[in-house]
């Protein structure tokens, strides 16, 4: 199944900073999304990584305001497209097409997250459901979310997968079941059914299936994404390098994506902060955090990334 030379399409999630007083790093979020954009990977903002489900509306905009600004007239990037909603809520179509036509006002590309009431819904019901929320839209991207990350998610069986294929606007989906077994299942059938459609795996512990033919859309590449993107151009290239890079990044993604999952976002930010481009490793308030002991680990591979991007 291995896919040598083949060009990886990268998008990397883009981590939201915070200043010690609670409010948002701005500076720091718009030289982030330079600092990808430069490096070649799509920024994909307002995710998990951005705390999607804890801002409000208002900070959202100006994240895609500010994104937008940077990438220019016709930067490609992706904004999650979602509706926090609690246990037991009913599907809440309004809110998402709501969400999808703030994107489309800044010309990002929606990524659909789950919702209580999106993965509520019947089986037969689901691929319909998307459709209908991005209707609107030149393209989307849909995402399936394992439980680990969010309690709201489903990965859904392959008789849904290849029914979301048939979207013809939806141009790939992110899979986050960090299986490696049913990716590969995907790929395979996206191979039979659609060849153009985007695989994008979000397993942060087995970045190299790029090597079988997905594409990325990852919390973990906020990082550093300058080494995935020298990592994605040695595959491109059949440069043996891209094995040492990528060791080095599955290294930094099993230290980071350890449980409690969702606490990467503060690994994220105390290694930005030890790279130089944050002032501060705080993060949003109702986030999960890390020992502070994590430090000295991160310092050790800070180093390891230099070394390997001179």
């Amino acid at each position: 199944m291995l896919r040598p030379k083949r060009k990886i399409v990268g998008y990397s999630a883009i981590l939201l900073p915070f200043k010690a007083d609670g409010a948002v790093d701005w500076d720091a979020f718009r030289s982030h999304v330079a600092r990808t954009h430069n490096a070649g990977l799509a920024p994909a903002i307002n995710m998990d990584t951005g705390y999607a489900n804890l801002i409000d509306d208002e900070t959202r905009r100006q994240v895609l305001k500010h994104t937008r600004e940077i990438c220019g007239p016709k930067g490609e990037f992706t904004s999650g497209a979602g509706v926090f909603d609690t246990p037991g809520s009913t599907f809440n179509l309004d809110g998402y097409r709501k969400a999808v036509a703030m994107i489309a006002e800044f010309g990002g590309t929606p990524t659909i997250f789950q919702s209580f009431g999106l993965t509520s819904l019947p089986k037969a019901e689901l691929a319909g459901a998307y459709a209908k929320i991005g209707q609107d839209c030149e393209k989307f991207i849909a995402f399936e979310l394992g439980k680990m990350f969010a309690p709201f998610g489903a990965i859904y069986d392959l008789e849904t997968y290849e029914q979301l294929m048939q979207i013809k606007n939806c141009i790939g989906a992110k899979h986050s079941s960090l299986s490696r077994d049913l990716e590969w299942q995907r790929i395979l059938l996206r191979d039979r059914k659609r060849p153009e459609w985007r695989v994008f795996t979000g397993n942060d512990l087995a970045v190299d299936m790029v090597m079988y033919g997905s594409d990325y859309l990852l919390g973990l590449s906020t990082f550093c994404p300058e080494l995935f993107a020298k990592r994605d151009a040695a595959w491109l290239s059949g440069d043996a390098s891209f094995y040492e890079i990528n060791d080095l990044i599955q290294y930094l993604g099993f230290f980071a994506f350890r449980p409690p999952v969702p606490a990467y976002k503060h690994t994220a930010a105390m290694f930005l902060k030890l790279r130089g481009w944050l002032t501060c490793d705080d993060t949003h308030p109702k986030s999960a955090t890390r020992p502070a002991s994590d430090r000295e680990i991160l310092a050790d591979i800070a180093a390891r990334v230099e070394a390997l991007l001179t």
